[in-house]
């Protein structure tokens, strides 16, 4: 065998291998390399989007709890503010009843004290007729007397 006959041979058979490779070996893996390639990078834009969405999510929950927090408070000052306004009610209200009661007393008072009034005068009366009839050395008749009774009493 002759040198360059062999060398013709294997080069022949290297282009021959050469474009089989090219046509039907490189295309799969090119075509395979370029989906990877596809894949990695919508994994990254995935994951830059998750990364947004994670850092807008986490305003979002500061801002909800800031409102809530804020709604809390609100809520807590309403609540004093009708804590305060039904103590102030309360204690109008038991001033009203206090004042009320006190009236009543004072009415029940006023009432008793003209109860004992006239029970005296009666009293007074009955003393002076029996003081003037031991003074007079006979009986007065009561009945008789009425009118000058009633004006004695009266002016007691």
């Amino acid at each position: 065998m002759n040198i360059n006959a062999t060398l013709l041979a294997q080069t022949i058979m290297f282009a021959l291998f050469v474009w089989f490779c090219m046509k039907f070996v490189w295309p799969p893996i090119m075509a395979a390399l370029e989906q990877r390639k596809k894949q990695i990078a919508d994994g990254l834009a995935d994951a830059e989007r998750a990364k947004h969405d994670l850092e807008l999510a986490a305003k979002r929950s500061a801002e909800i709890l800031r409102e809530a927090k804020e709604k809390a408070g609100e809520i807590i000052v309403n609540a004093e503010k009708r804590d305060s306004e039904l103590v102030e009610e309360a204690k109008a209200k038991a001033k009203i009843e206090g004042e009320r009661i006190l009236v009543g007393a004072k009415a029940e008072i006023d009432q008793e004290v003209f109860r004992a009034k006239e029970q005296l005068r009666t009293q007074v009366s009955a003393i002076a007729l029996a003081g003037a009839s031991k003074i007079l050395g006979r009986e007065i008749d009561a009945k008789a007397h009425n009118d000058l009774l009633d004006k004695l009493v009266a002016e007691i």
